[in-house]
Protein backbone atom coordinates (compact mmCIF):
# COMPACT_ATOMS: atom_id res chain seq x y z
CA UNK A 1 0.00 0.00 0.00
CA UNK A 2 1.33 3.70 -0.85
CA UNK A 3 1.85 6.34 1.68
CA UNK A 4 -0.93 7.92 0.13
CA UNK A 5 -3.29 5.30 0.85
CA UNK A 6 -2.43 4.58 4.13
CA UNK A 7 -2.98 8.21 5.17
CA UNK A 8 -6.24 8.20 3.59
CA UNK A 9 -7.10 4.94 5.60
CA UNK A 10 -5.46 6.45 8.75
CA UNK A 11 -7.82 8.93 8.13
CA UNK A 12 -10.86 7.18 7.87
CA UNK A 13 -11.08 8.19 4.06
CA UNK A 14 -12.18 6.00 1.31
CA UNK A 15 -9.90 5.11 -1.55
CA UNK A 16 -12.73 5.48 -4.39
CA UNK A 17 -14.09 8.89 -3.17
CA UNK A 18 -17.50 7.39 -2.64
CA UNK A 19 -19.78 7.68 0.14
CA UNK A 20 -22.57 10.02 1.40
CA UNK A 21 -19.54 13.20 2.81
CA UNK A 22 -17.25 12.19 -0.23
CA UNK A 23 -17.87 15.73 -1.58
CA UNK A 24 -17.14 17.28 2.35
CA UNK A 25 -14.08 15.19 1.88
CA UNK A 26 -12.61 15.96 -1.66
CA UNK A 27 -12.51 19.77 -0.75
CA UNK A 28 -9.81 19.01 2.01
CA UNK A 29 -8.85 21.36 4.85
CA UNK A 30 -8.72 24.62 3.35
CA UNK A 31 -11.95 23.93 1.24
CA UNK A 32 -13.38 22.48 4.71
CA UNK A 33 -12.80 26.04 6.14
CA UNK A 34 -14.16 27.34 3.35
CA UNK A 35 -17.37 25.77 3.04
CA UNK A 36 -17.65 27.07 6.53
CA UNK A 37 -17.70 30.36 6.09
CA UNK A 38 -19.87 30.61 3.03
CA UNK A 39 -22.63 28.31 4.72
CA UNK A 40 -22.06 30.70 7.49
CA UNK A 41 -22.56 33.75 5.10
CA UNK A 42 -25.71 32.28 3.71
CA UNK A 43 -27.22 31.20 6.56
CA UNK A 44 -26.82 34.96 8.02
CA UNK A 45 -27.83 37.06 4.96
CA UNK A 46 -31.19 34.40 4.63
CA UNK A 47 -31.37 35.27 8.78
CA UNK A 48 -30.98 39.03 7.76
CA UNK A 49 -33.13 38.97 4.85
CA UNK A 50 -36.10 37.36 6.70
CA UNK A 51 -36.00 39.77 9.71
CA UNK A 52 -37.99 42.03 7.39
CA UNK A 53 -41.23 40.14 6.42
CA UNK A 54 -41.52 38.27 9.76
CA UNK A 55 -41.24 41.70 11.45
CA UNK A 56 -43.67 43.33 8.24
CA UNK A 57 -46.82 43.98 10.55
CA UNK A 58 -45.33 45.17 13.40
CA UNK A 59 -43.77 47.54 11.16
CA UNK A 60 -46.60 48.23 9.50
CA UNK A 61 -48.43 49.68 12.37
CA UNK A 62 -45.99 51.20 13.80
CA UNK A 63 -45.30 53.69 10.79
CA UNK A 64 -48.80 53.48 9.72
CA UNK A 65 -47.91 52.25 6.35
CA UNK A 66 -50.11 50.53 3.56
CA UNK A 67 -49.71 47.74 1.62
CA UNK A 68 -48.13 48.92 -1.23
CA UNK A 69 -45.17 50.87 1.07
CA UNK A 70 -44.72 47.70 2.92
CA UNK A 71 -44.48 46.04 -0.09
CA UNK A 72 -41.88 48.49 -1.36
CA UNK A 73 -39.98 47.64 1.41
CA UNK A 74 -39.27 44.01 0.33
CA UNK A 75 -38.80 45.26 -3.47
CA UNK A 76 -36.49 48.02 -3.01
CA UNK A 77 -34.13 45.44 -1.29
CA UNK A 78 -34.25 42.58 -3.94
CA UNK A 79 -33.72 45.52 -6.93
CA UNK A 80 -30.69 46.34 -5.27
CA UNK A 81 -28.85 43.76 -4.43
CA UNK A 82 -29.03 43.63 -8.01
CA UNK A 83 -26.48 45.89 -8.16
CA UNK A 84 -25.39 44.47 -4.97
CA UNK A 85 -24.43 41.36 -6.86
CA UNK A 86 -22.76 42.70 -9.83
CA UNK A 87 -20.60 45.20 -8.19
CA UNK A 88 -19.52 42.02 -5.71
CA UNK A 89 -18.83 40.20 -8.41
CA UNK A 90 -16.56 42.63 -9.68
CA UNK A 91 -14.81 42.68 -6.70
CA UNK A 92 -14.48 39.35 -6.18
CA UNK A 93 -12.20 39.33 -9.69
CA UNK A 94 -10.57 41.86 -8.54
CA UNK A 95 -9.61 41.68 -5.11
CA UNK A 96 -10.23 37.90 -4.36
CA UNK A 97 -13.12 35.86 -3.04
CA UNK A 98 -12.41 36.47 0.67
CA UNK A 99 -12.07 39.97 0.95
CA UNK A 100 -15.25 40.30 -1.40
CA UNK A 101 -17.09 37.90 1.10
CA UNK A 102 -16.19 39.73 4.18
CA UNK A 103 -17.30 42.76 2.16
CA UNK A 104 -20.73 42.05 1.41
CA UNK A 105 -21.50 40.24 5.22
CA UNK A 106 -20.19 43.66 6.75
CA UNK A 107 -22.23 45.40 4.57
CA UNK A 108 -25.01 43.77 4.92
CA UNK A 109 -24.75 43.14 9.03
CA UNK A 110 -24.46 46.88 9.26
CA UNK A 111 -27.29 48.19 7.84
CA UNK A 112 -29.85 45.99 9.07
CA UNK A 113 -28.86 46.87 12.38
CA UNK A 114 -29.19 50.43 11.22
CA UNK A 115 -32.80 49.58 9.72
CA UNK A 116 -33.29 48.88 14.08
CA UNK A 117 -32.39 52.50 14.95
CA UNK A 118 -34.81 54.18 12.02
CA UNK A 119 -37.02 57.38 13.05
CA UNK A 120 -39.11 56.98 10.37
CA UNK A 121 -40.14 54.97 7.25
CA UNK A 122 -38.33 57.08 4.69
CA UNK A 123 -35.06 56.30 6.67
CA UNK A 124 -35.48 52.28 7.16
CA UNK A 125 -36.39 52.13 3.26
CA UNK A 126 -33.02 53.48 3.02
CA UNK A 127 -31.03 51.29 5.46
CA UNK A 128 -33.00 48.20 3.74
CA UNK A 129 -31.80 48.94 0.36
CA UNK A 130 -28.26 49.36 1.01
CA UNK A 131 -28.56 46.03 3.29
CA UNK A 132 -29.56 44.70 0.06
CA UNK A 133 -25.88 45.45 -1.38
CA UNK A 134 -24.66 43.05 0.91
CA UNK A 135 -27.40 40.63 0.60
CA UNK A 136 -26.95 40.53 -3.23
CA UNK A 137 -23.09 40.08 -3.04
CA UNK A 138 -22.81 37.51 -0.43
CA UNK A 139 -24.09 34.32 -2.13
CA UNK A 140 -22.14 34.59 -5.60
CA UNK A 141 -19.23 35.22 -4.01
CA UNK A 142 -19.06 32.39 -1.35
CA UNK A 143 -20.53 30.42 -4.41
CA UNK A 144 -17.34 30.89 -6.57
CA UNK A 145 -15.06 30.33 -3.01
CA UNK A 146 -16.38 27.17 -2.47
CA UNK A 147 -16.67 26.24 -6.30
CA UNK A 148 -13.56 27.03 -6.87
CA UNK A 149 -12.10 23.88 -4.46
CA UNK A 150 -14.90 21.87 -5.30
CA UNK A 151 -14.06 18.73 -7.66
CA UNK A 152 -15.55 18.41 -11.02
CA UNK A 153 -17.27 15.23 -9.38
CA UNK A 154 -18.92 16.23 -6.43
CA UNK A 155 -19.33 20.16 -7.41
CA UNK A 156 -23.39 20.11 -7.89
CA UNK A 157 -24.01 18.50 -4.07
CA UNK A 158 -20.80 20.62 -2.53
CA UNK A 159 -22.91 24.08 -4.16
CA UNK A 160 -26.45 22.52 -2.68
CA UNK A 161 -24.92 22.52 0.84
CA UNK A 162 -23.86 25.82 0.82
CA UNK A 163 -27.57 26.89 -0.96
CA UNK A 164 -29.21 25.03 2.22
CA UNK A 165 -28.02 27.60 5.10
CA UNK A 166 -30.96 29.79 3.09
CA UNK A 167 -33.60 27.61 5.04
CA UNK A 168 -30.93 27.05 8.29
CA UNK A 169 -31.00 31.59 8.42
CA UNK A 170 -34.62 30.91 7.73
CA UNK A 171 -35.66 28.77 10.43
CA UNK A 172 -33.42 30.78 13.11
CA UNK A 173 -34.81 33.81 12.17
CA UNK A 174 -38.38 32.10 12.58
CA UNK A 175 -37.48 31.06 16.43
CA UNK A 176 -35.77 34.17 16.68
CA UNK A 177 -38.89 36.11 15.96
CA UNK A 178 -40.86 33.79 18.17
CA UNK A 179 -38.91 34.15 21.01
CA UNK A 180 -38.59 38.20 20.40
CA UNK A 181 -42.24 39.24 19.75
CA UNK A 182 -43.69 36.39 22.64
CA UNK A 183 -41.47 38.67 25.37
CA UNK A 184 -40.92 42.11 23.84
CA UNK A 185 -43.83 44.58 22.83
CA UNK A 186 -44.37 44.94 19.25
CA UNK A 187 -43.51 48.47 19.07
CA UNK A 188 -39.96 47.57 20.09
CA UNK A 189 -40.06 44.15 18.92
CA UNK A 190 -39.13 44.51 15.57
CA UNK A 191 -36.59 46.85 16.22
CA UNK A 192 -34.93 44.24 18.72
CA UNK A 193 -35.09 41.95 15.50
CA UNK A 194 -33.16 44.02 12.92
CA UNK A 195 -30.64 44.51 16.05
CA UNK A 196 -29.80 40.96 16.35
CA UNK A 197 -28.76 41.00 12.48
CA UNK A 198 -25.24 42.10 14.17
CA UNK A 199 -24.61 38.54 14.53
CA UNK A 200 -22.61 38.11 11.32
CA UNK A 201 -19.60 39.90 12.93
CA UNK A 202 -18.57 36.95 14.52
CA UNK A 203 -18.43 35.42 11.20
CA UNK A 204 -16.06 37.70 9.60
CA UNK A 205 -13.56 37.46 12.50
CA UNK A 206 -13.75 33.46 11.60
CA UNK A 207 -13.54 34.08 7.64
CA UNK A 208 -10.59 36.62 7.76
CA UNK A 209 -8.58 34.28 10.18
CA UNK A 210 -9.11 30.90 8.57
CA UNK A 211 -10.60 31.03 5.27
CA UNK A 212 -8.30 32.09 2.04
CA UNK A 213 -8.99 31.82 -1.78
CA UNK A 214 -8.49 28.39 -3.88
CA UNK A 215 -4.66 28.87 -4.44
CA UNK A 216 -4.84 27.84 -7.92
CA UNK A 217 -7.80 29.96 -9.16
CA UNK A 218 -6.26 32.78 -7.36
CA UNK A 219 -2.85 32.57 -9.20
CA UNK A 220 -4.86 32.25 -12.25
CA UNK A 221 -7.06 35.72 -11.55
CA UNK A 222 -3.94 37.22 -10.86
CA UNK A 223 -2.25 36.29 -13.98
CA UNK A 224 -5.38 37.06 -16.29
CA UNK A 225 -5.90 40.66 -18.11
CA UNK A 226 -9.42 42.13 -18.21
CA UNK A 227 -10.34 40.60 -15.15
CA UNK A 228 -13.50 41.74 -13.37
CA UNK A 229 -15.02 43.60 -16.27
CA UNK A 230 -18.32 43.82 -17.48
CA UNK A 231 -17.60 44.67 -20.60
CA UNK A 232 -15.73 41.32 -20.88
CA UNK A 233 -19.25 38.94 -20.08
CA UNK A 234 -20.91 41.04 -23.50
CA UNK A 235 -18.15 39.75 -25.56
CA UNK A 236 -19.13 38.07 -28.43
CA UNK A 237 -17.72 34.94 -26.53
CA UNK A 238 -19.76 35.38 -23.67
CA UNK A 239 -22.48 37.28 -24.92
CA UNK A 240 -24.80 33.99 -25.16
CA UNK A 241 -24.10 32.62 -22.27
CA UNK A 242 -24.57 36.50 -20.09
CA UNK A 243 -28.35 36.84 -21.64
CA UNK A 244 -29.44 33.25 -21.49
CA UNK A 245 -27.88 33.16 -17.78
CA UNK A 246 -30.08 36.40 -17.48
CA UNK A 247 -33.21 34.43 -18.73
CA UNK A 248 -32.64 31.60 -16.35
CA UNK A 249 -32.10 33.04 -13.51
CA UNK A 250 -35.23 35.93 -14.43
CA UNK A 251 -37.50 32.96 -14.87
CA UNK A 252 -36.53 30.44 -11.88
CA UNK A 253 -36.42 33.52 -9.54
CA UNK A 254 -39.74 35.15 -10.76
CA UNK A 255 -41.18 31.63 -9.87
CA UNK A 256 -40.25 31.90 -6.81
CA UNK A 257 -41.14 35.10 -5.50
CA UNK A 258 -44.19 35.01 -7.37
CA UNK A 259 -45.29 32.06 -5.05
CA UNK A 260 -43.25 32.88 -1.44
CA UNK A 261 -44.98 36.29 -1.83
CA UNK A 262 -48.74 35.55 -2.98
CA UNK A 263 -49.16 31.80 -1.95
CA UNK A 264 -50.46 32.65 1.89
CA UNK A 265 -52.13 35.43 0.92
CA UNK A 266 -54.30 33.45 -1.92
CA UNK A 267 -54.53 30.26 0.62
CA UNK A 268 -55.92 32.58 3.50
CA UNK A 269 -58.01 35.09 1.33
CA UNK A 270 -59.62 32.92 -1.63
CA UNK A 271 -59.50 29.29 0.59
CA UNK A 272 -60.17 30.85 4.50
CA UNK A 273 -56.99 28.07 5.34
CA UNK A 274 -56.15 29.24 9.09
CA UNK A 275 -52.94 27.79 9.30
CA UNK A 276 -50.84 29.91 7.32
CA UNK A 277 -48.33 31.50 8.81
CA UNK A 278 -48.38 29.38 11.81
CA UNK A 279 -45.51 27.26 12.84
CA UNK A 280 -46.86 23.91 11.67
CA UNK A 281 -47.35 25.30 8.12
CA UNK A 282 -43.55 26.70 8.36
CA UNK A 283 -41.95 23.84 10.08
CA UNK A 284 -43.12 22.04 7.06
CA UNK A 285 -42.16 24.82 4.31
CA UNK A 286 -38.78 25.14 5.51
CA UNK A 287 -37.82 21.62 6.37
CA UNK A 288 -39.06 20.47 2.59
CA UNK A 289 -36.82 23.69 1.42
CA UNK A 290 -34.03 22.14 3.28
CA UNK A 291 -34.12 18.93 2.14
CA UNK A 292 -34.89 19.56 -1.18
CA UNK A 293 -31.84 22.20 -1.45
CA UNK A 294 -29.49 19.06 -0.64
CA UNK A 295 -31.39 16.89 -2.59
CA UNK A 296 -31.06 19.41 -6.03
CA UNK A 297 -27.67 18.96 -5.00
CA UNK A 298 -26.96 15.62 -5.20
CA UNK A 299 -29.32 15.17 -8.87
CA UNK A 300 -27.71 18.30 -10.32
CA UNK A 301 -24.53 15.84 -10.21
CA UNK A 302 -26.04 12.68 -11.29
CA UNK A 303 -28.22 14.51 -14.15
CA UNK A 304 -27.07 17.27 -14.97
CA UNK A 305 -27.14 20.71 -14.21
CA UNK A 306 -29.80 21.47 -17.30
CA UNK A 307 -31.87 18.50 -16.37
CA UNK A 308 -32.16 19.30 -12.98
CA UNK A 309 -33.20 22.90 -13.36
CA UNK A 310 -35.92 21.42 -15.97
CA UNK A 311 -36.77 18.90 -13.49
CA UNK A 312 -37.45 21.21 -10.42
CA UNK A 313 -39.22 23.97 -13.07
CA UNK A 314 -41.62 21.31 -14.30
CA UNK A 315 -42.60 20.05 -10.67
CA UNK A 316 -42.51 23.84 -9.30
CA UNK A 317 -44.77 24.99 -11.73
CA UNK A 318 -47.47 22.04 -11.04
CA UNK A 319 -47.29 22.76 -7.32
CA UNK A 320 -49.10 26.10 -8.87
CA UNK A 321 -51.10 24.18 -10.40
CA UNK A 322 -51.92 22.32 -6.46
CA UNK A 323 -52.20 25.08 -4.25
CA UNK A 324 -54.97 26.69 -6.63
CA UNK A 325 -56.53 24.29 -6.28
CA UNK A 326 -56.72 23.04 -2.44
CA UNK A 327 -60.46 23.29 -1.24
CA UNK A 328 -61.09 25.45 1.54
CA UNK A 329 -60.71 24.78 5.03
CA UNK A 330 -58.45 21.67 3.92
CA UNK A 331 -56.18 22.47 6.57
CA UNK A 332 -54.60 19.27 7.29
CA UNK A 333 -53.89 19.13 3.42
CA UNK A 334 -52.36 22.32 3.33
CA UNK A 335 -49.95 21.18 5.94
CA UNK A 336 -48.88 18.38 4.23
CA UNK A 337 -48.18 20.10 0.68
CA UNK A 338 -46.20 22.81 2.28
CA UNK A 339 -43.70 20.06 2.32
CA UNK A 340 -43.36 19.80 -1.40
CA UNK A 341 -43.75 23.30 -2.20
CA UNK A 342 -40.98 24.13 -0.17
CA UNK A 343 -38.89 21.22 -1.36
CA UNK A 344 -39.44 21.94 -5.37
CA UNK A 345 -38.89 25.76 -4.39
CA UNK A 346 -35.61 24.94 -3.53
CA UNK A 347 -34.56 22.16 -5.12
CA UNK A 348 -34.44 24.21 -8.52
CA UNK A 349 -32.00 26.85 -7.24
CA UNK A 350 -29.08 23.79 -5.91
CA UNK A 351 -27.80 23.50 -9.99
CA UNK A 352 -26.87 27.66 -9.92
CA UNK A 353 -23.77 27.99 -8.05
CA UNK A 354 -22.46 24.99 -9.73
CA UNK A 355 -24.23 25.91 -13.29
CA UNK A 356 -22.74 29.72 -13.13
CA UNK A 357 -19.87 29.17 -11.91
CA UNK A 358 -19.04 26.77 -14.93
CA UNK A 359 -20.29 28.57 -17.00
CA UNK A 360 -17.38 31.44 -16.83
CA UNK A 361 -13.96 31.71 -16.51
CA UNK A 362 -12.00 32.34 -13.56
CA UNK A 363 -10.93 36.26 -14.85
CA UNK A 364 -14.60 37.14 -14.95
CA UNK A 365 -16.46 33.93 -13.21
CA UNK A 366 -17.87 36.31 -9.91
CA UNK A 367 -18.31 39.50 -12.31
CA UNK A 368 -20.92 36.79 -14.90
CA UNK A 369 -22.04 35.12 -12.05
CA UNK A 370 -23.04 37.77 -9.73
CA UNK A 371 -24.44 40.06 -12.96
CA UNK A 372 -26.69 37.19 -13.70
CA UNK A 373 -27.93 35.89 -10.78
CA UNK A 374 -29.21 39.29 -9.33
CA UNK A 375 -30.31 40.68 -12.70
CA UNK A 376 -32.48 37.90 -12.80
CA UNK A 377 -33.40 38.33 -8.91
CA UNK A 378 -34.52 41.98 -9.71
CA UNK A 379 -36.52 41.14 -12.58
CA UNK A 380 -37.87 38.50 -11.40
CA UNK A 381 -39.40 40.56 -8.26
CA UNK A 382 -41.06 42.31 -10.90
CA UNK A 383 -43.20 39.13 -11.13
CA UNK A 384 -45.07 39.31 -7.85
CA UNK A 385 -46.07 42.88 -8.95
CA UNK A 386 -47.91 41.72 -11.54
CA UNK A 387 -49.53 39.12 -9.69
CA UNK A 388 -51.01 41.99 -7.15
CA UNK A 389 -51.91 44.40 -10.11
CA UNK A 390 -53.91 41.36 -11.89
CA UNK A 391 -55.31 39.99 -8.81
CA UNK A 392 -57.94 42.58 -8.88
CA UNK A 393 -59.67 41.49 -11.83
CA UNK A 394 -58.23 37.59 -12.30
CA UNK A 395 -58.71 36.60 -8.36
CA UNK A 396 -54.84 35.66 -6.96
CA UNK A 397 -55.09 32.67 -7.88
CA UNK A 398 -56.09 32.92 -11.50
CA UNK A 399 -53.01 35.75 -11.56
CA UNK A 400 -50.92 33.15 -9.86
CA UNK A 401 -50.22 31.83 -13.55
CA UNK A 402 -47.20 33.91 -13.49
CA UNK A 403 -45.42 31.60 -11.12
CA UNK A 404 -45.75 29.11 -13.98
CA UNK A 405 -44.64 31.46 -16.73
CA UNK A 406 -41.72 32.04 -14.92
CA UNK A 407 -40.37 28.17 -14.80
CA UNK A 408 -41.55 27.79 -18.19
CA UNK A 409 -39.01 31.07 -18.79
CA UNK A 410 -36.55 28.98 -17.06
CA UNK A 411 -37.08 26.20 -19.84
CA UNK A 412 -36.79 28.17 -22.83
CA UNK A 413 -33.52 29.89 -21.42
CA UNK A 414 -32.03 25.92 -20.73
CA UNK A 415 -32.52 25.60 -24.35
CA UNK A 416 -29.40 28.38 -25.05
CA UNK A 417 -26.89 27.50 -22.79
CA UNK A 418 -24.42 24.26 -22.50
CA UNK A 419 -24.31 21.56 -19.87
CA UNK A 420 -21.63 22.10 -17.97
CA UNK A 421 -21.15 18.79 -15.62
CA UNK A 422 -18.16 17.36 -15.14
CA UNK A 423 -16.36 20.38 -16.24
CA UNK A 424 -13.05 22.10 -14.52
CA UNK A 425 -12.91 25.43 -13.69
CA UNK A 426 -10.09 27.48 -15.53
Amino acid sequence: MSTAQTKQHTQGERPDGTGAFAWLRALGPRGRRAFGGAFGGYALDSYDFFTLPLSMVAIAAYFSLDKGQTGLLTTVTLVVSAIGGALAGILADRIGRVKALMITVITYALFTVLCGFAPNYETLMVFRALQGLGFGGEWAVGAILVAEYASARHRGRTLGGIQSAWAVGWALAVIVYTLVFAFVDADLAWRVMFWTGALPALLVVYVRRNVEDAPQAAEIRRSATGRGSFAAIFKPDLLRTTLFAVLLSTGVQGGYYTLATWVPTFLKTERGLTVVGTGGYLTFLISGAFIGYLTGGYLTDVLGRKKNIALFAALSALSVLAYTNIPSGANTLLLVLGFPLGFCMSAIFSGFGSFLAELYPTAVRGTGQGFTYNTGRAVGAVFPTLVGFLAESWGVGGALVFGAIGYGLAVIALLGLPETRGRELV
